[in-house]
């Protein structure tokens, strides 16, 4: 990992690591990492919709608004190539203490829940000395960038920071911690002693880790409504640990936010649909049996009725058209009478003469005369010849 740091106004310094620099990075264990190989596109697409919850006070007055939405997105990288991935965009604007305070956040994720990009912006409108920080994550090849911006007042440090790729598997941006959320909601488990890899507050790699606390019933409006708890924790590596608690509605909705530590709480007004998976029947398998046409009543009435109705139509057009049994009959008695071998051969010898664009037959033939077919095929060759 490396990163640089430069203050606005300030001389560029040469670059001193870090302690966590000179200490190995944290990695993420084998069951947080096979729980984020586990996740399905299928699954994630169920876990696509927008919520919105109250701010609330320890006094239960409202303080603000929370938004949560995940949807698909296209995103288009560097290179210009668009993929379809999830997009996560949350919101909030409230007051802390009576201090305007606010937090923005979008994030694409790939369909593991790997960081592909996000933006997120955080403020507090402190009377003296504002506070407004910035973070941006991008995956560049085989590393990801972050960018941190802290503005305290008119001071702005910068900081850079480049991890490679393959040091931060299991690692779970702070948008893909409210989808990660939906997925245990879905599926009413914790990973077992999984370690995960987060950020803390400054920009620091550290654990992070997820235990769930059991279900319980709470009072939504007028309705009661149970949900599954899950507490996930940041561990800092120079500060406190800081843990927040979900109340999650068995399809992925959160019911409720309990920052530990904080006043107040964020939670749902209204009960939404709960929605559900759709449960997929099996197509029908159908044996096959013989068809003994004879035996069905319906099936043999219909060949009857087809049957009379063709010799009815045959014995009308052979009334029409006289000739046409006379030119039979004749073909078959002179037939019959010749007996010849090549039976094809003589029936297009003597139906030749009855072809409009045939040349006259001369007098006198030749005792050894060509096959008609080759004689066409003959004049086709010609034809195309020409």
């Amino acid at each position: 990992m490396s990163s640089k740091v430069q203050s606005k106004g300030s001389k560029a310094k040469d670059h001193q690591p870090s302690a966590q620099e000179s200490l190995p990075l944290p990695e993420a264990n084998a069951e947080a990492i096979n729980f984020l190989n586990s996740v399905r596109q299928e699954e994630l697409q169920m876990l696509f919709f927008s919520e919105t919850l109250v701010m609330v006070s320890d006094a239960g007055e409202p303080q603000g608004e929370l938004t949560i939405e995940v949807q698909g997105g296209k995103y288009k990288d560097q290179s210009g190539v668009v993929t379809y991935f999830p997009f996560v965009h949350a919101s909030s604007r409230g007051f802390l203490d009576k201090i305007l305070c606010g937090s923005s956040l979008r994030g694409y994720l790939s369909w593991k829940l790997e960081v592909v990009e996000q933006q997120n912006q955080e403020f507090i409108k402190f009377h003296v000395l504002p506070v407004e920080r910035k973070m941006s994550l991008l995956k560049q090849d085989d590393q990801l960038a972050m960018t941190r911006i802290v503005k305290e007042g008119e001071e702005v440090k910068t900081e850079v920071t480049f991890f490679p790729w393959h040091s931060i598997a299991g690692f779970v941006s702070q948008a893909a911690n409210l989808v990660l959320l939906r997925v245990m909601a879905w599926r009413q488990m914790v990973p077992s002693n999984a370690r995960f890899l987060a950020l803390d507050t400054e920009g620091k790699l550290c654990y992070s880790t997820y235990q769930a606390l059991g279900s319980q019933t709470i009072q939504v409006g007028r309705q009661q409504v149970e949900v599954f708890i899950v507490e996930q924790t940041v561990h800092s590596e120079q500060g406190i640990p800081m843990s927040c608690q979900f109340y999650l509605l068995s399809d992925g909705h959160l019911a409720k936010r309990i920052q530990v530590g904080s006043p107040g709480c964020c939670m749902i007004t209204k009960v939404p649909i709960l929605r559900e998976e759709d449960d997929t029947e099996p197509r029908p398998v159908f044996e096959k049996k013989p068809l003994v046409w004879e035996e069905d009543m319906e099936l043999s009435s219909r060949f009857v009725d087809r049957k009379e109705e063709l010799r009815l139509s045959h014995n009308s057009y052979l009334r029409q058209h006289p000739e046409a049994q006379a030119l039979i009959s004749d073909f078959l008695l002179f037939l019959l009478l010749r007996q010849p071998a090549d039976v094809v051969t003589f029936a297009a010898e003597y139906f030749g003469p009855f072809a409009m664009r045939r040349p006259p037959t001369p007098p006198l033939r030749s005792s050894n005369r060509p096959s008609p077919f080759r004689e066409l095929e003959r004049e086709g060759s010609e034809g195309e010849e020409g």
